[in-house]
């Protein structure tokens, strides 16, 4: 990256003048150093989360839907009351157990479809609800016994640019794997432009958490990666990025030289009720805010609702891959096969 790569140029594609075959690329083999990746998820791991767990979108709660989700094998239900402010509480209808996610909402009160029993979100009839945010991009849930930590006040949300000056699109999508397995394959930028060559190339790991002193927030914390987007043929959008892990089931990656500089693209790892076979199940909720200095942006946010299903859809192609590679490390810790 050039010295004068954070100011946007007036064209930001790039011509690969020399394209290396997927094939005849440098191996990344011996500097994704399988110790090194596990010192990283374990300091994600020390990290606090408050027990804070994302849920789902802001967008995919409008008023008058609910939301179920089972966190671990806790039941949650998510609606909007009448103000328009995000409600959160049992999932079980604390008269016969009726599923409160099939229940309608009326005037911002969820109303049990079993027996009529109304709930406005405070405490009513043993039911009582948890602490909820809305971030405006992301939809949290507390739940106190499923962490086990000290409880936070709020979650601990990623600095990302202002939902106003920027496009914003979530994708979501479920794992056979645990959360860490999710956090361990962000933390390993080394795997893009092998894993995903219809995305990246020239991709470079210039930094590493050994890199800098304990406690430095560009050595302790972050992995620095400059890589290319490809865009069509020999065109690509070289950038630099930060991947860092603000608590147990997040990694960001901060674009933070190069085109889109200030944009982030959040990955959180939220567990769920296992499947039938009593295997894990992991819900990866990627948040996706772009932002850009460009005057042109202005037309890119107007357009943003045609932009978010291809946003999602690129999100979701790499995601096809990565939680392959996610179950596949689950696999192998199950089986006591993992060699990191």
């Amino acid at each position: 990256m050039s010295p004068s790569a954070g100011r946007p140029s007036r064209i930001p594609l790039r011509l690969r003048h020399a394209p290396v075959p997927w094939d005849r690329q440098a191996p990344t083999w011996r500097e994704a150093k399988p110790g090194l990746i596990a010192d990283a998820l374990k300091r994600a791991q020390s990290r606090p989360s408050g027990n804070w767990y994302v849920i789902g979108a802001s967008r995919d709660l409008p008023p008058g839907r609910t939301l179920g989700i089972t966190v671990g094998s806790t039941e949650v239900v998510a609606w909007r009351d009448g103000e328009g402010k995000l409600r959160t509480g049992p999932g079980a209808c604390p008269h016969l157990g009726a599923p409160l996610r099939d229940s309608p909402v009326r005037c911002g009160t969820l109303v049990c479809h079993w027996h009529g029993l109304a709930l406005d979100g405070g405490p009513f009839a043993g039911w009582e609800p948890y602490p909820a945010f809305d971030d405006g991009v992301l939809l949290w849930v507390r739940l106190d016994r499923v962490g086990g930590e000290t409880p936070s006040e709020r979650p601990y949300v990623p600095v990302r640019p202002r939902v106003r000056d920027a496009v914003e699109a979530v994708y979501t999508g479920v794992g056979r794997c645990e959360p860490e397995d999710v956090v361990a394959n962000r933390l390993d930028p080394w795997h893009g432009a092998w894993f995903h060559p219809y995305s990246f190339v020239d991709l470079t790991v210039t930094g590493t958490p050994a890199d800098g002193p304990a406690g430095s927030p560009d050595g302790d914390e972050g992995f620095m990666v400059d890589v290319s987007f490809k865009v069509a043929g020999r065109l690509v959008v070289p950038v630099r990025a930060r991947f860092t892990a603000p608590e147990p089931r997040t990694v960001v990656m901060h674009i933070v030289e190069g085109e889109g500089a200030g944009s982030v693209v959040e990955t959180h790892a939220t567990p769920l009720a296992p499947d039938e076979r009593g295997r894990p199940r992991t819900a990866v909720t990627e948040a996706l805010v772009a932002a850009s200095d460009r005057r042109g942006f202005a037309v890119a946010r107007a357009a943003a609702p045609l932009l978010r299903p291809l946003m999602r859809a690129s999100a979701g192609r790499l995601w096809r891959d990565d939680l392959a590679y996610a179950e596949r490390r689950w696999e192998l810790r199950d089986s006591g096969r993992f060699p990191g």
